[in-house]
C-alpha cells in the first residue's frame, strides 16, 4: 500500500516551509452550495460547500451486529443459589456504541420510504435577513466539554436562513449515547423578539464545529466543520478554510438532476483527556440511499480524517445512476492560464488549482483546473485508485494579491483509498462561474456497477448493471497546507497558453524532484501526446535559470470548428474537448519519468 507521507518534500515556494506530504445542473449545484455553506473568508459569515481512479472491489455488506452468545451450562443442585444470585444482577451490560449501531440504523432506515426533512425549520427563521443570521452566535462558554478534561471542544450551529434542515446531535460518553438537547441559552441572538420566538419553538441544531489547540497550547482553534448536506471542512496549523469534502455525491451532472444526501444525525464521541484524535459518527439519508459513516479526526500540520462508510440502497427507490466517492468541492475562477481577468486587479482567484491522482501502477498525473465556457465533464479511467485530490499548489501571496480572502492560505485535500476499490473512473466536473462565491469544481471517484438487476428473458439483451444493495468503503483524507506535494517527482507548477487563430502554444513550467539539480546541458526528453486531429508544429525543452526548473513549450495546430453547428452540438451533447499530455524523462525510451504526467483538456 502506498505510504503517502514518505514522499512529502519541502516546498521551495511555501512561506511556511513545511513538509509536503447544462443549466439545471448549474442552478442545482449553486443552490446546494449556498444552502449548505456560507464561504468563510469570502464573506463575513459564521465559520463553517465537494473526493478518483481505482479498481474497487465490490463493497461488502456489513452484517448486523449480533448479541454475543452466552454459554449454556447446567448447574448442579448445590449451585442453584449462585444461579439465582446472578439472575438478580440483571442482564449483561450492552456493548459500547459504535459503527455497528449506526449501520443498523442506516439499514433500518433504508427499508422505509424517505421522509422529506424540509419544513421542520419554521418560516420565521428561514426568512430572516443575512444580518439577522450573523447576529446569531454560539456562546463559547456553552461549548461541549469546556470545563472538562478533553482537549477537543464542540460548538453548534443554529438553524435558519440557508440551513433548512434539523440535525440531531448525540454525545457518546463511556460507551453510551445520549441526545444533546437544543437550548436557546446556547446562543446569542442580538434580537429579543427573535429569541422569544425561538424559545417557543421545538428545534434542533443544523451542524457543529470542532476546536482543538492546533497552533498553541492555550487556545483552541476551530479545526473542522460539519454543516449543510454532507459537506465538511477542515484546516491545518498552516492553512485556513477552503475546499470542502462531501460524504457522497449522487447523480452529479446527469440530465435527471443531482440528488443531495444529508447527514441527519451525528454522534460525537468524548475523547480521553490527552487524546489527539476524536471520533464522529454520522447517519446519512437521501431518497435513494442511506449510509453510516465514521470519521476519526486528527488535527495538526496535516489534518487527517480516517473515514469508513457503509451505503445501503433504499428499498423501492429508483436505482442510483452514479455515485461519487471521496467527493471534493472547490472554487476556481481564473489562474495563470488566463493571465488574470479584465477588470480584476488580482492575478489569480481560486481555492484549488489542479487535480492530482495516482493509479494502481503508481503513475502520477496532474490536470490543471479551468473555468469553462460550458459545463465540462473530464473523465479519467482509474481502476483501483491509489489516491486523488484537489490541490492548492501555488502558495505565494504575490500571485493572488487578496488581503481579505487569502487564497494562498487555502488547503489541499488528498484522498487515499484503503484496500482495493475495484474498477471505476475519476471525474472532474467544471462548472462555468462568473463569481468566486460559487464552488464550481467537483471531483470524485465513480465505481463501476457490478450487480445484476435480475434474470433476463431468453432472446433479450442483458439488463444494465446496477450498484449492489450494500457497499462499504474506507479511505484517508489528508488536509495539507498550500504548496504541499504528495510525491517526490518534478511537478507542473504553472500552465500558460497563447492562442492565435488555429494555433495554440502551451508553456508548462516543471520544478522539483531531480529537475532542480540537473544542469542545462542534461539531455532531457519531453514526451508529448496530442489527439489525432491536432498537428504538432514544434516543441522545445529548456532549463529555467530563474527557478532552476525546466520549461516545456510546444505549438499545435487545432482542428477547425464548425461554428454554429458546433455550438448547437455542444449544447446538446456536452462540451467536446481535446486531451493533451506531457511528461519529462531522461530519455524517451527510458521507463521511469522525472515528472508527473501533465494532462490538459482543451474545451472546443
Amino acid at each position: 500500500m502506498f505510504e503517502l507521507f514518505s514522499f512529502f518534500r519541502m516546498s521551495r515556494h511555501s512561506s511556511f516551509r513545511i513538509a509536503f506530504p447544462a443549466t439545471l445542473l448549474f442552478c442545482s449545484l449553486i443552490f446546494a452550495a449556498l444552502a449548505a455553506w456560507p464561504h468563510p473568508g469570502r464573506a463575513d459569515t459564521p465559520q463553517a460547500a465537494e473526493k478518483p481512479n481505482a479498481s474497487t472491489a465490490p463493497a461488502q455488506s456489513t452484517p448486523p451486529r449480533a448479541t454475543p452468545a452466552k454459554p449454556q451450562t447446567v448447574s448442579p443442585p448445590e449451585a442453584a443459589g449462585d444461579a439465582t444470585d446472578k439472575a438478580l444482577q440483571g442482564p449483561a451490560p450492552l456493548p459500547d456504541f459504535g459503527m455497528a449501531d449506526v449501520e443498523a440504523k442506516a439499514r433500518s432506515l433504508a427499508s422505509t420510504a424517505f421522509e422529506n426533512p424540509d419544513g421542520k425549520v419554521p418560516a420565521f427563521l428561514l426568512d430572516i435577513s443575512y444580518d439577522q443570521w450573523r447576529k446569531i452566535r454560539f456562546r463559547p462558554q456553552s461549548s461541549l466539554w469546556r470545563d472538562e478534561g478533553p482537549q477537543f471542544e464542540a460548538q453548534f450551529f443554529h438553524p435558519g436562513l440557508f440551513y433548512n434542515r434539523l440535525v440531531a446531535i448525540n454525545i457518546v460518553d463511556d460507551g453510551k449515547a445520549e441526545k444533546l438537547a437544543f437550548s436557546p441559552d446556547m446562543f446569542e441572538y442580538g434580537d429579543t423578539a427573535l429569541a422569544d420566538r425561538v424559545r417557543e419553538t421545538p428545534l434542533d441544531f443544523s451542524g457543529f464545529r470542532l476546536h482543538f489547540p492546533i497552533k498553541r497550547g492555550d487556545y483552541k482553534d476551530e479545526i473542522a466543520v460539519f454543516l449543510g448536506a454532507t459537506y465538511f471542512r477542515a484546516v491545518t496549523s498552516h492553512s485556513q478554510y477552503g475546499l470542502s469534502g462531501r460524504g457522497l455525491a449522487i447523480d452529479t451532472a446527469l440530465a435527471g438532476g443531482e440528488e443531495f444526501p444529508y447527514f441527519r444525525e451525528f454522534w460525537l464521541v468524548k475523547p480521553e483527556n490527552e487524546a489527539q484524535t476524536m471520533t464522529v459518527y454520522a447517519l446519512m439519508d437521501t431518497p435513494s440511499m442511506t449510509g453510516a459513516y465514521r470519521f476519526d479526526i486528527t488535527p495538526g500540520d496535516f489534518t487527517v480524517m480516517e473515514v469508513a462508510c457503509t451505503l445501503f440502497a433504499r428499498k423501492g427507490a429508483k436505482p442510483v445512476q452514479k455515485i461519487g466517492l471521496g467527493a471534493l468541492t472547490s472554487m476556481f475562477l481564473f489562474g495563470e492560464t488566463e493571465n488574470g481577468r479584465s477588470g480584476d486587479y488580482r492575478p489569480e482567484v481560486h481555492d484549488s488549482d489542479g487535480l492530482i491522482f495516482l493509479d494502481a501502477d503508481h503513475n502520477w498525473f496532474w490536470s490543471p483546473l479551468a473555468n469553462p465556457r460550458r459545463l465540462a465533464i473530464n473523465e479519467f479511467r482509474l481502476n483501483n485508485p491509489r489516491g486523488f485530490g484537489l490541490m492548492q499548489r501555488d502558495p505565494l501571496f504575490d500571485h493572488y494579491q487578496d488581503l481579505e480572502a487569502r487564497y494562498e492560505m487555502r488547503p489541499s485535500l488528498w484522498v487515499e483509498p484503503k484496500g482495493d476499490w475495484g474498477d471505476g473512473r475519476l471525474e472532474l466536473i467544471e462548472i462555468p462561474s462568473e463569481e468566486e462565491i460559487h464552488d464550481n469544481m467537483v471531483a470524485f471517484w465513480v465505481p463501476d456497477k457490478t450487480a445484476d438487476t435480475g434474470e433476463v428473458p431468453e432472446g433479450q439483451n442483458a439488463a444494465p448493471k446496477i450498484y449492489p444493495e450494500t457497499m462499504s468503503y474506507a479511505y484517508r483524507l489528508v488536509w495539507m497546507a498550500p504548496g504541499a506535494n504528495p510525491h517526490g517527482l518534478g511537478w507542473a507548477v504553472a500552465t500558460r497558453t497563447a492562442r492565435q487563430d488555429d494555433k495554440l502554444r502551451f508553456v508548462i513550467d516543471f520544478e522539483g524532484g531531480e529537475l532542480d539539480f540537473l544542469p542545462a546541458d542534461t539531455g532531457l526528453s519531453s514526451v508529448v501526446e496530442i489527439p489525432d486531429s491536432v498537428q504538432l508544429i514544434e516543441k522545445q525543452l529548456i532549463k529555467n535559470p530563474i527557478t532552476e526548473g525546466w520549461r516545456l513549450v510546444f505549438l499545435v495546430r487545432l482542428p477547425k470548428e464548425d461554428g454554429v453547428l458546433q455550438s448547437i452540438r455542444s449544447a446538446r451533447e456536452g462540451a467536446p474537448s481535446l486531451r493533451f499530455k506531457a511528461v519529462l524523462k531522461k530519455g524517451e525510451n527510458l521507463p521511469d519519468p522525472l515528472t508527473e504526467t501533465w494532462i490538459y483538456d482543451l474545451q472546443l
